[in-house]
């Protein structure tokens, strides 16, 4: 995490269902509102995906309950525009073409003050993959338990 950021929110599935191999940052479009219920560290990433609709990425499911303070109100998962260079949107685009290859929100951070979220583009894991995964885990887990035992 660089200097000035302060992480909202993080996908802990992301890593555990997708193999990512890219990521990108990138701005969000969102209302004061939004903005100040994501400061006080309300917004769960957990449904959240990102497409790419008429030029434009989207990012969707993203959840960002109600401020309590704010007079307005919209809808808690409606979806939010990324901002995107033209050129990341047309290589996202191009990518996600392939087979198997989705574009995935990984955390919301603030970064000098400006909302951003992290993208991963990933390939889905098929279950006996994430087993191995587990079992690599419990593994580990189980070796550093013996070691300190021994100390």
């Amino acid at each position: 995490m660089a200097e000035g950021e302060r992480t909202v929110a993080t996908n802990r599935r992301a890593r555990f269902d997708y193999q990512i191999d890219e990521r990108f940052e990138a701005g969000i479009v969102l209302t004061g509102a939004e903005v100040k219920s994501l400061r006080a560290g309300h917004a769960s990433l957990g449904e959240a995906f990102a497409r790419i609709s008429g030029g434009e990425a989207w990012l969707e499911g993203f959840h960002i309950p109600h401020y309590e303070q704010a007079k307005e109100r919209t809808d808690e998962r409606r979806p939010r525009k990324l901002l995107l260079h033209r050129r990341e949107i047309e290589r996202l685009l191009g990518k996600t073409a392939e087979r198997g290859l989705t574009i995935v929100p990984m955390r919301v951070y603030f970064s000098h003050g400006m909302a951003k979220v992290e993208l991963g583009l990933g390939r889905g894991k098929q279950r006996h993959e994430k087993r191995q995964v587990v079992a690599e885990r419990d593994a580990k887990r189980e070796m550093e338990r013996n070691l300190g035992r021994r100390r």
